[in-house]
């Protein structure tokens, strides 16, 4: 092999392979991938795409779902000195071709099931000149196979100069829930200072199996588990998609000893049926973002489990860790970053205040938007990473969620957090989840609307639970509207799809309190 620089993913793998090539990786449907595997197929594509014409640099965009070839695509990537750009497999038209033009990306690996939709929006993405089909087909198209066909040998590309530690990285976009989605470029090796805590928090051994389900197009499944099996030298089982009823079988299937999970996905697993079977399994912890505080000790005893709790996202890079099982914290501040809430002065607030979580590094700023000067700009002012979240700080120093600034509603001058709303509805004992959402009122500003998803089993009078909400919220905070939902519209990581439930508005399954007379307990 010529005498190159590696980037950190390359690194790794190769350093596997020299450990122990034969020993077995990636766990799939019923394939296994030894890291010699592992490493020949990487090379295969990163191949394939230098016949393409990648170079160092460029964006490899990646439209699938999880798949072996994902990994293939986003290491080859890496080898090469380019970046991967994950897309959502959910996107379509604008967002899709905002994506793929705002990255300049000059290919795309896409699944057959999704090919048509890439053909719809090549006109409008200049840039991207060449797309390759996996498992379908393309009128312009390349097969995948030809990728593979290209050979695992030695890669003939030009050194990468510099700190190689963050080469080839994934440009990861984020969701757009307030315009279009913004691409996230990590700008040092230093974002990654609280990774290695994180991921030995878990307690999993070398050999051992950890699972994910989450799509590898969003970073917790791609940066967290794959990444973490390969820090950890343990075995990646990937799962198509999350499936509340398969979870603890696929896990069992694999001898998986830890998954991930977000904190809808809590929630939606205690929806199965109880069964004999809850604990029959090998799984000792899962890593959670976001667990309902009144579903932590529920969750943990039901499955006989081990919750660890953190926060992150794919912005910037700081971290927060709750592995003492503290119930409804995000935990303490891990790696480098030091973390604070403030004011809308940027002033520090003290402990027990409601505020903006945010935080900072020694080194500075280690991120930014793509193309966004004014975003990165406004998201790291005074130097501080403006996370956009609420929380509050206790006297420890443990941080606890209390929403997002942009999910308020404002009524009778008052600015409400959905999260204050669905904290006291999902206390309910016959409520499984719910959404907190301003509608338009006649009057200026917004209304309260609520919408909950039952127990199994459950059925929910409206009127009892907005009496329910009495003394536990703020009289103005309590819910005008409510809506009985058998489930709530989410993301693949299982975030609640905020604004189309604003879109969706008042329904006709929706209650309104002002026209039932008998039973308003407020006007």
């Amino acid at each position: 092999m010529s005498e190159r620089k590696q980037g950190l993913i390359e690194q790794l793998i190769r350093g596997k392979v020299a450990e122990h090539p034969d020993q077995e990786w990636l766990l799939w449907r019923d394939e296994t991938f030894s890291w010699a595997d592992t490493l020949s197929n990487t090379q295969r594509v990163a191949n394939g795409l230098l016949e393409q014409g990648v170079r160092p640099g460029d964006k490899v965009a990646i439209m699938m779902g999880n798949r072996p070839e994902f990994l293939w695509t986003h290491f080859a990537a890496n080898f090469i000195g380019a970046s991967s750009v994950p897309i959502n497999i959910a996107q379509r038209g604008p967002s899709l071709v905002h994506i793929l033009a705002d990255s300049g990306s000059s290919i795309v690996v896409v699944d057959g099931t999704l090919s048509d939709i890439v053909a719809s929006v090549r006109k409008d993405t200049p840039s991207l000149s060449k797309a390759v089909v996996v498992d379908g087909k393309l009128s312009d198209g390349i097969d995948f196979d030809t990728l593979l066909e290209a050979g695992d040998g030695p890669l003939d590309i030009p050194d990468i100069e510099g700190d190689t530690s963050s080469v080839g990285t994934a440009m990861l976009y984020t969701s757009g829930t307030t315009g279009p989605p913004k691409g996230v470029v990590q700008k040092s090796s230093n974002a990654a200072s609280g990774f290695l805590p994180l991921i030995l928090s878990l307690g999993v051994k070398a050999g051992e199996t950890i699972y994910t389900s989450l799509p590898l197009f969003h970073g917790n499944a791609l940066l967290i588990s794959t990444m973490g099996s390969i820090v950890l030298d343990t075995k990646l089982a990937l799962g198509e998609k999350f499936s509340a009823s398969r979870m603890f079988s696929e896990c069992k299937r694999y001898n998986a000893v830890e998954f991930n999970a977000l904190g809808g996905m809590i929630s939606i697993l205690l929806k199965q049926p109880p069964s004999e079977k809850d604990r029959d399994h090998p799984v000792r912890v899962v890593l959670s973002a976001g667990c309902p505080a009144d579903k932590w000790e529920e969750f943990e005893k039901r499955f006989g489990v081990r919750i660890v709790e953190f926060y992150g996202m794919v912005d910037a890079p700081g971290l927060l860790l709750n592995d003492t099982g503290k119930i409804g914290s995000m935990g303490k501040p891990i790696g480098e970053c030091e973390f604070a809430v403030m004011d809308e002065n940027s002033s520090r607030l003290e402990a027990g205040q409601v505020g903006e979580l945010v935080f900072r590094h020694p080194s500075g700023q280690l991120s930014e938007y793509h193309n966004l000067p004014d975003a990165t700009k406004s998201a790291w002012e005074g130097g501080w990473f403006h996370t956009g979240d609420l929380a509050m700080r206790d006297t420890e120093g443990y941080y606890y969620y209390r929403g997002r600034k942009k999910e308020s509603i404002r009524r009778l001058g008052e600015n409400i957090s959905a999260w204050e709303i669905e904290t006291v509805v999902n206390s309910h004992p016959k409520v499984l989840e719910s959404a907190a959402h301003p509608v338009p009122s006649e009057l200026g500003e917004d209304e309260v609307k609520i919408c909950v998803v039952p127990r199994p089993g459950e059925i929910i009078d409206p009127v009892e639970l907005v009496s329910y909400c009495e003394g536990k919220i703020a009289r103005y905070a309590i819910p005008r509207y409510v809506e009985i939902m058998d489930e709530l519209p989410k993301t693949g990581t299982q975030r609640v799809r905020y604004q189309e439930l604003k879109e969706r508005g008042i329904t006709a399954g929706t209650w309104d309190r002002l026209d039932d007379k008998e039973h308003n307990p407020h006007p």
